[in-house]
């Protein structure tokens, strides 16, 4: 069973975000950038299957410039066999990010889509489903829990309402959600073997997508500070306080 693992560029989870003046985007030159911690998790969740015995291929894919290469890179040293560089410079709109993803995965004839949720840039949380949509493929988003037996996944998700279990067929699209796993720590051997690993460099055009005009983004803007909080020495004051807000 061949599973196709997307992964993400993005910027570091520890990284403050900060706002460009000109309020077209945020700061990302000179900024620390990582894999995004859910297709980390995706990812980690592959690796986990395979040491199962339950999937006998991990390709990681990336859509973007050449700096993605690290973030492939990572995916190597995670333990992907080879990797897919979608190698695309400037801004990429999500739809024809995952037109090339299900290209990619229609190419391999992977049997598994793994990615995360949602990427921590943007928080659109909607390439895993556009992906299935697109390949007209079962999806499992969310998953806290993933089971592959034969030609079906059991894929358990958690709800407002508690905890869902969805079983689906394979080929399917699942996405990971953050209490999936725990991704493991990269050792330095690990890392070192994943430069030898290989890298196979595609375009859209190689894999017959064409960019769409897609989204604008007319402003970016930080969120509005924190007001300053106010202490109430009784019920009726703080009644009164939230009425005062149009809370009550």
């Amino acid at each position: 069973m061949k599973a196709l693992v997307s992964v993400k560029r993005a910027v570091d989870y520890n990284v403050r975000i900060q706002v460009k003046p000109d309020g077209s985007g945020v700061v990302t030159e000179g900024v620390k950038h990582s894999m995004n911690p859910f297709d980390e998790i995706a990812m980690e969740e592959a690796v986990r299957l395979k040491e199962k015995g339950k999937i006998t291929e991990i390709i990681a894919i990336t859509v973007g410039g050449a700096k993605n290469e690290e973030t492939l890179r990572s995916a190597l040293a995670f333990g992907a066999d080879r990797a897919i560089h979608i190698k695309e410079e400037g801004e990429i709109q999500p739809l024809t990010a995952a037109k090339a993803l299900a290209a990619a995965f229609k190419k391999e004839g992977a049997q598994v889509f793994f990615a995360g949720k949602q990427a921590i840039d943007d928080d659109a949380n909607q390439t895993g489903q556009m992906v299935a949509s697109l390949l007209d493929l079962p999806q499992a988003t969310f998953a806290s829990k993933v089971e592959l037996d034969g030609n079906k996944a059991t894929v358990t998700r958690e709800v407002d309402a508690g905890l869902e279990t969805l079983e689906v067929d394979l080929p399917a699209v699942i996405t990971a959600d953050l209490r999936l796993n725990e991704p493991r720590y990269l050792k330095l051997p690990d890392i070192m073997k994943a430069k030898k690993k290989p890298i196979d460099v595609q375009s859209f055009s190689s894999l017959g997508v064409t960019p769409g005009a897609g989204l604008k983004t007319t402003k970016t803007s930080a969120p509005p500070k924190r007001s300053k909080g106010i202490v109430v020495k009784t019920v009726d004051e703080l009644v009164a306080a939230l009425k005062g807000k149009g809370l009550l």
